[in-house]
């Protein structure tokens, strides 16, 4: 039984056109297929045969539409989602369906995922007007995840790390830091009472969240077609960190122009529409920007999202981000934020940036509050590139 399921298995990954060849390991019987394969198997047959879709993709006909987003509608339902997610960015790639993803029927049967998120948003100044609406929502599915994912862990990061940074000697009552204080106490638990006696309470100093002492966050984000995943986690980041009142937050994107995007942090789909993915890579000119919106240095972190393949000028880029560094301001380069895989990226940039000081690796998303967390506590980053 152990055998036919293996064959079974093999019979479904390589395709109808092994089925003969299936059969003679079974007796010169066809390999057993229950309703559940046989649909699998039509399914995968659409774009793994050499009759996918019968050109679907290509033929721009209003009857292919329907067809493709019943398909999909079955792969979601026959599939566990990590496959959906192959499954789907091949028909894209095999089958030309690139612009049946601007079919809302088609669109609104898509599993989110990063990679078709960063497709659609490459084409959509091409998405139509009935389209629209589709498109966002599926961007929206996926920025939900992601937020779902990322908020809690970076609100926490961030909000422990500012309350322990300062205290104030004024008491209060509703300013008591209950943590700090009874961790700074433990010395003097009291058996007898079976409680600790403190010695001295601290309270979270409410002058520290005037903009004066609040910690400024600068994202400063190349938005080249290479960049497309790392785009889309920049925009819930920001999103995320402009929702915490007891920081500053910065969303700066760049191609050969620089755009000031932090007004629009208050969603970040709309953020994402601001991204126009393309055209050169001028980081200098966007350090340069980024230059004039540091007021504190030494409570000023700076996140410059880039592959590096600067087309500007690359000596006054290394001049910049050194008289950054050296003025106290917290300078990271993140080469990519992905899931996906090593990025690629000037090796030869990037290794005289991390001769200035300044750490130069990917990270996967959910690295990014334990990233937070090392800057705000002054922590060697070394360890995170070493866990890439």
């Amino acid at each position: 039984m152990k055998d036919i399921e293996k064959l079974k298995r093999w019979r479904l990954i390589l395709g109808k056109e092994s089925e003969a060849a299936f059969a003679s390991m079974n007796e010169n019987s066809p390999i057993p297929l229950s309703e559940k394969d046989n649909a699998m198997d039509q399914a995968l047959e659409e774009i793994y045969s050499s009759k996918r879709f019968g050109d679907i993709g290509n033929s721009g006909t209003g009857a292919s539409m329907p067809k493709a987003s019943k398909w999909m509608g079955d792969v979601r339902s026959l599939f566990d989602k990590d496959i959906v997610k192959i499954i789907q960015q091949d028909a894209i790639e095999r089958c030309g369906l690139k612009q049946l993803l601007l079919e809302p029927e088609v669109i609104e049967e898509m599993e989110p995922n990063i990679e078709l998120a960063s497709t659609i948003l490459a084409i959509r100044s091409q998405v139509p007007e009935k389209s629209k609406e589709s498109v966002r929502m599926f961007i929206r599915k996926l920025v939900e995840q992601i937020n779902k994912m990322l908020e809690n862990d970076i609100k926490r990061v961030i909000t422990a790390s500012i309350n322990k940074l300062e205290h104030s000697p004024i008491p209060s009552a509703s300013a008591i830091d209950f943590k700090y204080t009874i961790n700074k106490n433990l010395k003097n638990y009291n058996k007898e009472l079976n409680t600790i006696i403190p010695d001295r309470v601290f309270f979270f100093d409410r002058v520290a969240t005037s903009d004066s002492k609040k910690w400024t966050i600068i994202l400063d984000v190349d938005r080249s077609g290479s960049m497309g995943e790392s785009v889309i986690y920049c925009s819930v980041l920001s999103c995320i960190l402009a929702s915490i009142s007891a920081i500053k937050t910065k969303i700066v994107v760049f191609d050969d122009e620089v755009v000031d995007l932090t007004e629009q942090c208050s969603d970040p789909v709309d953020l994402l529409y601001g991204f126009e993915l393309g055209g050169g890579t001028d980081i200098n000119k966007s350090v340069k920007y980024c230059q004039t919106l540091v007021e504190n240095p030494s409570k000023t972190m700076m996140f410059m999202v880039t592959d590096l393949y600067e087309m500007g000028n690359a000596g006054k880029l290394l001049s910049r981000l050194r008289d950054l560094k050296d003025s106290g301001v917290t300078v990271v380069c993140l080469l990519a934020i992905t899931n996906s895989g090593k990025p690629s990226y000037d090796i030869n940039l990037a290794q005289k940036i991390s001769n200035i000081g300044i750490p130069c690796f990917a990270s996967s998303p959910q690295k990014l509050p334990l990233l937070l967390d090392c800057i705000l506590h002054h922590r060697d980053l070394s360890i995170l590139e070493k866990s890439e």
